[in-house]
């Protein structure tokens, strides 16, 4: 069962008077058979909290800095008309109360809490963004990783890994702009993939004729999922994992990039799809920037001298961590140059940069 969290709060130039307003309020509590308990604050303003049928329940608190908030909440099988109805006649009976001291109203949409469908995923930058998910079409545990796929009314399925948005089947704009956006010829050219497991740089890699595109996934079941649920971004590129112009490997890419520079194996183009720029160099970073450090070194040493490496950033707002990351390609055992490009990705609902690197 699911709760609706609703919140209403006024802004004021003083102090609200606790008697009047309180008082104000009581018919409106007594009209619902709500129980009140008054809370001590040790002088930090007013608390009440009130108890009704159904099992509502309400926060009032009148802060001593000169703000009012409400919280409200119910089930979400309650009668939305009667919870807008008591919400709307708090907002009213407060305007008026308050009335000559506000400098601002604001009620938000209900936070939904505790419901089966998680509507709620954060920005890289730690803001809450509410997405249009509908149902969870898969939620399974491979031995690397959470893997769900979430359907969304505006951005079709969603792969998440391990909490964080992926891929949604909306999103061709990262693809592109992972791939040099439209501006590079694959034709005849030898490609390797690193990660990608979602299908979705395979599918359009494969159009573009190359002469072979060797792609490195870890996770079969990140493959059999989106091969299943993805098929918007995959197409049915993912049905053999040898084709054409085409092998999927399913391998860890490290010990294989070791062995492809060990060989003197060289490609065109690489793609890292692995992971995204680690948002902080806090001790649980580390092991990431290592890695990240390590696929780009062997990632240069497998390319030829007039190939492109290409890869993922992090959202544009974390202005610390690319610049960290652009320190990194300084250090290199071959010296490279890089550009970046900033694209709005649609499901991530935020802008993102790619770069792209090249060995001077």
């Amino acid at each position: 069962m699911a709760l609706r969290h609703h919140t209403l709060d006024f802004t004021l130039s003083a102090p609200a008077d606790t008697t009047s307003t309180v008082r104000g309020l009581q018919s409106i509590f007594q009209e619902q058979e709500m129980t009140e308990t008054v809370h001590d604050t040790e002088g930090h303003g007013y608390l009440a909290t009130y108890v009704g049928k159904k099992g509502r329940f309400v926060i009032l608190r009148l802060h001593s800095h000169g703000l009012v908030t409400v919280d409200l909440q119910c089930y979400e099988e309650d009668n939305v008309a009667q919870v807008d109805n008591l919400l709307q006649a708090l907002e009213n009976k407060l305007e008026s109360l308050l009335k000559g001291t506000i400098t601002r109203i604001k009620r938000l949409p209900a936070i939904s809490r505790g419901a089966t469908v998680d509507r709620y995923w954060p920005t890289v930058d730690g803001r809450i963004i509410e997405y249009d998910i509908d149902r969870v079409v898969y939620d399974k545990d491979s031995p690397y990783q959470n893997i769900k796929i979430l359907h969304s009314q505006q951005f079709g399925n969603i792969l998440v890994l391990n909490g964080d948005i992926n891929l949604g089947e909306s999103d061709l704009a990262y693809t592109q702009a992972i791939m040099g956006s439209g501006q590079e010829n694959y034709a005849g050219k030898d490609v390797l993939i690193l990660g990608g497991g979602d299908g979705g740089i395979l599918a359009e890699a494969v159009k573009l004729k190359p002469k072979m595109i060797t792609m490195l996934e870890i996770d079969q079941m990140v493959i059999d999922a989106c091969r299943t649920h993805m098929r918007k971004t995959c197409g049915n590129v993912l049905d053999n994992l040898q084709g054409d112009c085409h092998q999927v490997l399913v391998e860890d890419c490290v010990p294989v990039l070791k062995k492809y520079v060990q060989e003197g194996r060289m490609f065109d183009y690489v793609i890292n799809d692995l992971t995204a720029v680690p948002i902080s160099t806090a001790p649980e970073e580390d092991s990431t920037w290592e890695f990240l450090r390590l696929i780009l070194d062997l990632s240069i040493k497998v390319l030829r001298p007039s190939g492109k490496y290409f890869t993922q950033g992090n959202g544009a707002n974390l202005t610390e961590a690319l610049s960290l990351y652009e320190e990194q390609l300084g250090k290199l055992s071959c010296p490279v140059d890089f550009s970046k490009e900033v694209v709005c990705v649609p499901s991530y609902l935020e802008l993102w940069v790619f770069y792209t690197v090249w060995k001077k």
